[in-house]
Protein backbone atom coordinates (compact mmCIF):
# COMPACT_ATOMS: atom_id res chain seq x y z
CA UNK A 1 0.00 0.00 0.00
CA UNK A 2 1.53 3.73 -0.95
CA UNK A 3 0.39 6.29 -0.37
CA UNK A 4 1.06 9.50 -2.34
CA UNK A 5 1.48 6.86 -5.24
CA UNK A 6 0.61 9.07 -8.61
CA UNK A 7 3.57 10.80 -8.81
CA UNK A 8 7.51 11.95 -7.77
CA UNK A 9 8.76 8.89 -5.15
CA UNK A 10 5.36 7.69 -4.62
CA UNK A 11 5.66 6.62 -8.18
CA UNK A 12 8.49 5.72 -8.16
CA UNK A 13 7.76 3.30 -5.45
CA UNK A 14 5.03 1.75 -6.74
CA UNK A 15 7.11 1.19 -10.22
CA UNK A 16 10.10 -0.29 -8.55
CA UNK A 17 7.97 -2.99 -5.94
CA UNK A 18 5.81 -3.70 -9.13
CA UNK A 19 9.27 -4.80 -10.83
CA UNK A 20 10.56 -6.84 -8.04
CA UNK A 21 7.43 -8.90 -8.06
CA UNK A 22 4.82 -7.01 -5.63
CA UNK A 23 1.11 -6.42 -5.96
CA UNK A 24 0.79 -2.46 -5.20
CA UNK A 25 -2.64 -0.47 -4.64
CA UNK A 26 -1.74 3.41 -4.44
CA UNK A 27 -3.90 5.36 -2.69
CA UNK A 28 -4.19 9.59 -3.88
CA UNK A 29 -6.16 12.40 -4.71
CA UNK A 30 -4.54 12.62 -7.73
CA UNK A 31 -7.33 10.36 -9.64
CA UNK A 32 -6.89 10.69 -13.12
CA UNK A 33 -2.82 10.35 -12.64
CA UNK A 34 -3.25 7.91 -9.79
CA UNK A 35 -5.71 6.21 -11.88
CA UNK A 36 -3.04 6.16 -15.49
CA UNK A 37 -0.07 5.36 -13.06
CA UNK A 38 -1.69 1.99 -11.77
CA UNK A 39 -3.29 1.22 -15.56
CA UNK A 40 0.69 1.36 -16.76
CA UNK A 41 1.66 -1.50 -14.00
CA UNK A 42 -0.87 -3.76 -15.40
CA UNK A 43 -2.97 -6.08 -13.13
CA UNK A 44 -0.29 -5.73 -10.52
CA UNK A 45 -1.18 -2.22 -9.43
CA UNK A 46 -4.78 -0.64 -8.20
CA UNK A 47 -5.53 2.87 -7.66
CA UNK A 48 -7.54 3.96 -5.19
CA UNK A 49 -8.93 7.91 -4.70
CA UNK A 50 -7.70 8.84 -0.72
CA UNK A 51 -7.68 11.65 1.21
CA UNK A 52 -5.15 10.45 3.57
CA UNK A 53 -6.31 12.66 6.49
CA UNK A 54 -9.54 11.10 6.29
CA UNK A 55 -9.58 8.13 8.69
CA UNK A 56 -12.59 6.11 6.42
CA UNK A 57 -10.78 7.06 2.95
CA UNK A 58 -7.65 5.98 4.84
CA UNK A 59 -9.56 2.23 5.69
CA UNK A 60 -11.71 2.16 2.75
CA UNK A 61 -8.09 2.02 1.49
CA UNK A 62 -6.48 -1.33 3.16
CA UNK A 63 -9.66 -2.59 3.04
CA UNK A 64 -9.53 -2.22 -0.75
CA UNK A 65 -5.90 -4.07 -0.59
CA UNK A 66 -6.54 -6.73 1.53
CA UNK A 67 -9.68 -7.97 -0.73
CA UNK A 68 -8.05 -7.66 -3.93
CA UNK A 69 -4.76 -9.28 -2.52
CA UNK A 70 -5.81 -11.38 0.15
CA UNK A 71 -3.27 -9.56 2.62
CA UNK A 72 -1.20 -6.38 3.16
CA UNK A 73 2.48 -6.81 3.75
CA UNK A 74 3.88 -3.00 3.50
CA UNK A 75 2.28 -0.16 4.47
CA UNK A 76 4.23 2.90 2.98
CA UNK A 77 3.12 6.44 4.23
CA UNK A 78 4.34 8.45 1.74
CA UNK A 79 2.18 11.19 0.83
CA UNK A 80 2.64 14.76 1.81
CA UNK A 81 2.13 18.34 1.05
CA UNK A 82 4.48 21.45 1.97
CA UNK A 83 5.49 25.11 0.20
CA UNK A 84 4.23 28.00 0.70
CA UNK A 85 3.53 28.11 4.88
CA UNK A 86 5.98 31.75 5.18
CA UNK A 87 7.05 32.48 8.79
CA UNK A 88 5.35 31.26 11.89
CA UNK A 89 3.84 34.89 12.12
CA UNK A 90 2.83 34.69 8.22
CA UNK A 91 1.45 31.03 8.24
CA UNK A 92 -2.56 30.92 8.72
CA UNK A 93 -4.06 28.60 10.72
CA UNK A 94 -5.65 26.82 7.47
CA UNK A 95 -2.06 25.88 6.12
CA UNK A 96 -1.02 25.26 9.24
CA UNK A 97 -3.92 22.55 10.13
CA UNK A 98 -3.70 21.09 6.50
CA UNK A 99 0.18 20.23 6.83
CA UNK A 100 0.14 18.45 10.26
CA UNK A 101 -3.24 16.56 8.96
CA UNK A 102 -1.65 15.61 5.72
CA UNK A 103 2.16 15.13 6.72
CA UNK A 104 1.79 13.93 10.56
CA UNK A 105 -2.19 12.85 10.93
CA UNK A 106 -2.13 10.74 7.60
CA UNK A 107 1.16 8.79 9.09
CA UNK A 108 -0.49 8.09 12.59
CA UNK A 109 -4.03 6.82 10.43
CA UNK A 110 -1.89 4.62 8.15
CA UNK A 111 -0.03 3.02 11.17
CA UNK A 112 -3.49 2.54 13.18
CA UNK A 113 -5.72 1.08 10.13
CA UNK A 114 -3.07 -1.20 8.66
CA UNK A 115 -1.37 -2.76 11.83
CA UNK A 116 -4.23 -5.12 12.79
CA UNK A 117 -3.57 -6.59 9.18
CA UNK A 118 0.25 -6.82 9.55
CA UNK A 119 -0.27 -8.39 13.11
CA UNK A 120 -2.69 -11.00 11.55
CA UNK A 121 0.18 -11.80 8.97
CA UNK A 122 2.36 -12.27 11.63
CA UNK A 123 4.16 -9.17 10.33
CA UNK A 124 5.61 -6.50 8.57
CA UNK A 125 6.81 -3.29 7.35
CA UNK A 126 5.63 -0.08 7.83
CA UNK A 127 7.67 3.16 5.90
CA UNK A 128 6.65 6.68 6.22
CA UNK A 129 8.18 9.92 4.57
CA UNK A 130 9.95 12.21 6.44
CA UNK A 131 12.51 14.81 5.44
CA UNK A 132 15.73 15.94 6.30
CA UNK A 133 13.26 18.78 8.05
CA UNK A 134 12.80 16.80 10.66
CA UNK A 135 16.12 17.32 12.01
CA UNK A 136 17.48 20.93 10.63
CA UNK A 137 15.62 24.56 11.14
CA UNK A 138 14.58 25.40 8.04
CA UNK A 139 12.89 29.11 7.63
CA UNK A 140 9.14 28.92 5.89
CA UNK A 141 9.01 25.22 7.42
CA UNK A 142 7.46 25.49 10.90
CA UNK A 143 4.42 23.63 10.45
CA UNK A 144 6.42 21.38 7.82
CA UNK A 145 9.18 20.49 9.73
CA UNK A 146 6.84 19.60 12.99
CA UNK A 147 5.09 17.20 11.03
CA UNK A 148 8.10 15.72 9.78
CA UNK A 149 9.66 15.79 13.13
CA UNK A 150 6.59 14.23 14.44
CA UNK A 151 6.48 11.62 11.89
CA UNK A 152 10.40 10.32 12.97
CA UNK A 153 9.13 9.87 16.64
CA UNK A 154 5.45 8.58 15.39
CA UNK A 155 7.94 5.64 13.86
CA UNK A 156 9.82 5.36 16.34
CA UNK A 157 6.56 4.68 18.94
CA UNK A 158 5.14 2.27 16.81
CA UNK A 159 8.40 0.71 16.52
CA UNK A 160 8.60 -0.16 20.12
CA UNK A 161 4.48 -0.98 20.63
CA UNK A 162 4.56 -3.58 17.39
CA UNK A 163 8.76 -5.34 17.37
CA UNK A 164 7.41 -7.97 19.26
CA UNK A 165 4.29 -8.61 16.92
CA UNK A 166 7.00 -9.02 14.35
CA UNK A 167 5.69 -5.62 12.74
CA UNK A 168 8.84 -2.97 11.83
CA UNK A 169 8.79 0.74 11.57
CA UNK A 170 11.29 2.87 10.24
CA UNK A 171 11.01 6.25 8.26
CA UNK A 172 12.79 7.81 4.85
CA UNK A 173 14.33 11.33 5.11
CA UNK A 174 14.92 12.88 1.71
CA UNK A 175 17.25 15.89 1.12
CA UNK A 176 16.84 17.99 -1.61
CA UNK A 177 14.60 15.56 -4.11
CA UNK A 178 13.58 16.42 -7.49
CA UNK A 179 9.95 16.05 -6.91
CA UNK A 180 6.63 18.02 -8.68
CA UNK A 181 6.25 19.25 -4.93
CA UNK A 182 9.74 21.97 -5.77
CA UNK A 183 8.73 22.41 -9.49
CA UNK A 184 5.10 21.85 -10.07
CA UNK A 185 3.98 22.85 -6.49
CA UNK A 186 0.74 25.84 -6.54
CA UNK A 187 1.92 27.23 -3.22
CA UNK A 188 5.51 28.28 -4.56
CA UNK A 189 5.54 32.11 -5.00
CA UNK A 190 6.51 31.33 -8.97
CA UNK A 191 6.90 28.34 -11.23
CA UNK A 192 10.36 26.66 -11.97
CA UNK A 193 10.96 24.13 -14.35
CA UNK A 194 12.39 20.52 -13.46
CA UNK A 195 15.96 21.35 -15.07
CA UNK A 196 16.24 24.63 -13.12
CA UNK A 197 15.40 22.82 -9.81
CA UNK A 198 17.93 19.96 -10.60
CA UNK A 199 20.56 22.39 -11.16
CA UNK A 200 19.80 24.59 -7.87
CA UNK A 201 19.56 21.11 -5.96
CA UNK A 202 23.52 20.04 -7.41
CA UNK A 203 25.08 22.52 -5.14
CA UNK A 204 22.83 21.48 -1.76
CA UNK A 205 24.69 18.57 -1.03
CA UNK A 206 28.58 17.27 -0.99
CA UNK A 207 26.76 14.80 -3.96
CA UNK A 208 26.84 16.74 -6.88
CA UNK A 209 23.43 15.78 -8.12
CA UNK A 210 19.79 16.07 -7.55
CA UNK A 211 18.40 13.75 -5.29
CA UNK A 212 16.01 11.61 -7.46
CA UNK A 213 12.83 9.94 -6.93
CA UNK A 214 14.26 6.41 -7.53
CA UNK A 215 16.83 7.09 -4.70
CA UNK A 216 14.08 7.10 -2.43
CA UNK A 217 12.44 4.18 -4.37
CA UNK A 218 15.51 1.77 -3.39
CA UNK A 219 15.82 2.95 0.55
CA UNK A 220 12.23 1.93 0.71
CA UNK A 221 12.18 -1.59 -1.51
CA UNK A 222 15.11 -2.51 1.07
CA UNK A 223 13.12 -1.12 4.27
CA UNK A 224 10.27 -3.40 2.57
CA UNK A 225 12.53 -6.36 2.09
CA UNK A 226 13.43 -8.89 4.64
CA UNK A 227 17.16 -7.71 4.15
CA UNK A 228 16.26 -5.32 6.67
CA UNK A 229 14.91 -7.59 9.27
CA UNK A 230 16.57 -6.58 11.89
CA UNK A 231 16.04 -2.73 11.41
CA UNK A 232 13.52 -0.92 12.71
CA UNK A 233 12.60 2.50 14.84
CA UNK A 234 15.12 4.21 12.36
CA UNK A 235 15.29 7.58 10.40
CA UNK A 236 16.93 6.29 7.13
CA UNK A 237 18.44 9.60 5.59
CA UNK A 238 18.79 9.97 1.92
CA UNK A 239 20.14 13.48 1.07
CA UNK A 240 23.42 13.23 -0.72
CA UNK A 241 25.29 13.87 2.50
CA UNK A 242 23.83 17.23 3.01
CA UNK A 243 22.82 16.73 6.66
CA UNK A 244 26.74 15.46 7.68
CA UNK A 245 28.35 18.61 5.41
CA UNK A 246 29.56 21.94 7.05
CA UNK A 247 29.53 23.30 3.67
CA UNK A 248 28.60 27.07 2.92
CA UNK A 249 25.15 28.00 1.92
CA UNK A 250 23.85 27.55 -1.33
CA UNK A 251 23.75 31.04 -2.38
CA UNK A 252 27.20 31.68 -1.12
CA UNK A 253 28.74 28.78 -3.04
CA UNK A 254 27.28 29.43 -6.19
CA UNK A 255 26.23 33.61 -7.51
CA UNK A 256 25.01 32.43 -10.36
CA UNK A 257 22.40 30.49 -9.02
CA UNK A 258 20.98 32.49 -6.64
CA UNK A 259 20.61 35.11 -9.68
CA UNK A 260 18.34 32.08 -11.23
CA UNK A 261 16.81 31.29 -7.88
CA UNK A 262 15.22 35.17 -7.16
Amino acid sequence: MITGGASGMGESTARLFVEEGARVVIGDVQEEKGREVAASLGDACRFVYTDVANSEDVQGMIADAVHAWGRLDVMYNNAGIGGGEGSIVDCSEETFDRIIAVDLKAAWLGMKHALPHLVRNGGGSIITTASVSAFMGMMGQGAYGAAKGGVVQLTRVCAIEYASQGVRANCICPGGTLTPILYANPAAPRAVSPEEVGERLKYAQPIPRAGLPGDIANAALWLASDESSFVTGQSIVVDGGWMASARQPLAQQQPSVRATST
